[in-house]
């Protein structure tokens, strides 16, 4: 370790455990692992959760990098780049991955007792700190009281920003974007219009600034003005198809229609079946997951495009854990799915039927739809089959990924969510699946996501979220 300009960034076990790649994630500068962290992810790799995979992960690609070297090549510093992805491109250029090859002490305050793992990390850190007094040293943890205790006792500390998404979640694609006033009046001269069956399709001339992506939707300022959805953006040219409109009475879809605008927007996407991904954001009471399962019921059983509804979600539970539930998967799945059982229950209630045909209807339904846990989603292929994955917010981006990556040939997958709502400890608002889902497919032509903001639950409803 005798380049000063190098920093020199102390990994907590946190970090690893969160993403295995962040070994290689330092661009030129030195990691540093201490004992303390090797122990706790040798103590963190039994299971089949997020977790024990990631650490798993991170096991073997440490022991890539250690492999067939001597004690004295460990205690000069490994080289990352001999085994990252990244090394045939030369602009790659890798720091030193170092162990605690010697003792490393410093001392602590007496209120901190030492036979705690994370103050083991603090005095190997300013004992670091210590011994390259020229060098930048810095721990780098996700655990917030670790970053505290460790401004506490004169250790940089930062948070690992390598998993954001976004510097900040208000800069969050929201899909759609308000034109001008005059949007339609001023370009009507200029537009090309034709019809193909009942769709209604305009062409107009962008130039290079024009930041509009795919199935993103357009909203014109005044009420009666000119909405429409991107289809294609290239070559200076701007196709824009005119919305379905799904609040007309007679377009109700499962027996509901879109109370806003909003609601239209994604209804356009939901009943599209050339869009094989949707991203629903949004407060609570916005109409999520009620317009979801319309969608999902009326093209299901009415225009059997699908052959089955499978809804799943993150089972983090908000307050203490209910403990063991007996059952098959669906039965232990149940209690998390209240939400989408509700809004069933709203879609199926009809008024004047008699009890024997709610009940054959009941039938029917649960037939075609089933409930799965994310535990067991991993390998499997789902063809032809519409997946909502509730509460998507507490996702990890690899979970995420292991999810969508299940969609066989005529699969839909729905995500819903709100940012604003996250349960995991691990999560932010700009490192959820979510948020790095929806940065991600937005520019391909075969995905669409809103950001649903009026809410559509109750006046009582609408009133708590906006004053409490």
């Amino acid at each position: 370790m005798t380049n000063n300009a190098k920093k020199l960034f102390i990994l907590d076990t946190n970090v690893l455990m969160h993403d295995p790649m962040a070994l290689f994630n330092f661009a030129e500068h030195d990691i540093f692992i201490s004992m303390t962290v090797l122990e706790e992810l040798d103590a963190g790799k039994k299971g089949m959760t997020e977790i024990a995979r990631n650490v798993r992960e991170t096991n073997r690609l440490i022991d890539q990098i250690i492999s067939d070297a001597s004690f004295e090549e460990i205690q000069k510093g490994l080289p990352l780049e001999r085994i990252h992805p990244g090394v045939k491109n030369k602009s790659v250029h890798l720091g030193q991955l170092f162990f605690e090859t010697e003792p490393l002490r410093a001392q602590l305050p007496d209120s901190l007792p030492s036979h705690k793992a994370d103050n083991h990390i603090l005095q190997t850190g300013l004992a670091l700190k210590e011994k390259y007094a020229n060098r930048s040293v810095t721990l780098v943890t996700k655990d917030i009281n670790m970053r505290i205790k460790s401004s506490a006792v004169g250790l940089h500390s930062e948070d690992y920003y390598n998993d954001r998404v976004l510097e900040d979640a208000d800069l969050l694609y929201t899909g759609w974007e308000v034109l001008p006033e005059n949007f339609f009046e001023d370009n009507r001269k200029s537009m090309k219009s034709w019809q193909e069956g009942d769709r209604t399709f305009y062409e107009i001339s962008v130039d290079e600034h024009c930041h509009w992506y795919p199935n993103q939707g357009l909203i014109s300022a005044n009420e009666a003005g000119f909405n429409a959805i991107v289809r294609e953006v290239a070559d200076g040219k701007a196709v824009l198809e005119y919305f379905f409109d799904y609040q007309q009475e007679n377009h109700k879809v499962w027996g509901i229609n879109a109370r806003n605008i909003e609601q239209n927007m994604a209804f356009n996407f939901l009943m599209d079946p050339e869009i094989d991904f949707v991203s629903l954001l949004g407060i609570a009471g916005t109409g999520k997951t009620l317009l979801t399962l319309a969608a999902a019921l009326e093209q299901t059983l009415d225009r059997n495009i699908y052959n089955e509804i499978i809804m799943t979600r993150a089972t983090v539970p908000i307050g203490e854990d209910i403990g063991f539930l007996p059952g098959t998967e669906e039965e232990k799945m149940t209690p998390w799915m209240g939400a989408l059982m509700d809004n069933l229950e709203v879609l199926t209630a009809s008024e004047g039927h008699t009890e024997w045909e709610k009940e054959s209807t009941q039938q029917l339904l649960s037939k075609r739809i089933k409930i799965k846990s994310l535990n067991f989603m991993r390998g499997r292929t789902f063809q032809k089959k519409f997946i909502i994955i509730d509460e998507a917010q507490n996702l990890t981006p690899k979970q995420m990924k292991t999810l969508i990556t299940r969609a066989g040939s005529g699969t839909k997958v729905v995500c819903l969510g709100n940012i604003g709502q996250i349960d995991s400890p691990y999560l932010t608002e700009t490192t959820t699946g979510l948020t790095y889902i929806v940065d991600r497919f937005k520019e391909w032509e075969h995905s669409a996501h809103i950001t649903l903001q009026q809410g559509e639950r109750s006046r009582l409803a609408e009133f708590a979220s906006d004053n409490l």
